[in-house]
């Protein structure tokens, strides 16, 4: 029998999940960017920023940005392999699972000119179609948490990382800060979705958005289940005391 996932705090089937986050993001899509600036008084900025600076990225390496939505994580990490893209080869995939956010990414990219050394993949996170040892970087932004299968997505991306690579994960975690709970949750439950509907005309996605953050592995659980999915020397930082988290892991 097939155990059930996670949607928010309901119990779906885990096709229904599927289905439903891609509702979800197709709904907030042409509103994603402006939405998350407000959400996170763009500090949501700041964070991709740290994320990519600890990739410790180098020319010519190949790089999968998954669940990679507007493109915020694939042209910070094109201004690093730019200079050496031409004589190195270095590239990167932009992945989504869902079309409208991987269109959106794809367009904006070229809108700003970024053309050389990018490829565009419709994938699934726990069933990725690349050989064995394709990537010297995978990271994935604010995402793993809407995969239904998550330990599959981590197999599937260690089975895709070369011996040696970085495994990167950004993601709402949680609050270290207890006091702040009360706050907290009022900004996730009355905030968000108010917001949402004002500004996207869509409550329901963001209260979604906000109650599958609550049902995310915390920091100390997704570190546990980057280990069984075979990675070593699993790093955690936290940022905004916990609100958000950096896990960062690699295959040895």
């Amino acid at each position: 029998m097939t155990e059930p996932a996670d949607f928010g705090f309901k119990q779906v089937s885990p096709d229904e999940k599927t289905r439903r986050v891609r509702a979800v993001f197709e709904s907030v899509a042409p509103r994603y960017d402006i939405m998350n600036d407000l959400m996170s008084l763009g500090m949501h900025r700041l964070w991709k920023r740290h994320a990519v600076a600890l990739l410790n990225i180098r020319p010519g390496q190949q790089i999968l940005d998954l669940a990679g939505g507007t493109g915020d994580l694939t042209h910070l990490i094109h201004a690093q392999l730019r200079p050496s893209m031409q004589a190195t080869a270095g590239r990167i995939i932009l992945s989504d699972i869902n079309p409208a956010m991987l269109t959106l990414g794809r367009d904006r990219l070229l809108n700003e000119g970024l053309v050389e050394g990018i490829d565009y993949v419709q994938a699934n996170a726990e069933t990725l179609p690349f050989p064995a040892q394709s990537f010297d970087r995978i990271c994935i932004a604010f995402g793993l948490r809407n995969v239904t299968d998550k330990a599959a997505a981590l197999h599937s991306a260690y089975t895709a990382l070369r011996y040696g690579g970085c495994y990167l994960i950004l993601e709402f975690s949680r609050l270290l800060l207890t006091s702040l709970e009360p706050f907290y949750d009022a900004y996730s439950f009355k905030w968000l979705p108010w917001l949402g509907e004002r500004i996207a005309g869509d409550a329901d996605s963001y209260r979604y958005l906000a109650e599958s953050i609550r049902k995310h592995p915390d920091q100390a659980a997704l570190t546990g289940m980057l280990h069984a999915a075979g990675f070593a020397r699993v790093e955690c930082s936290n940022l905004a005391g916990g609100i958000v988290a950096i896990h960062r892991a690699y295959k040895l």
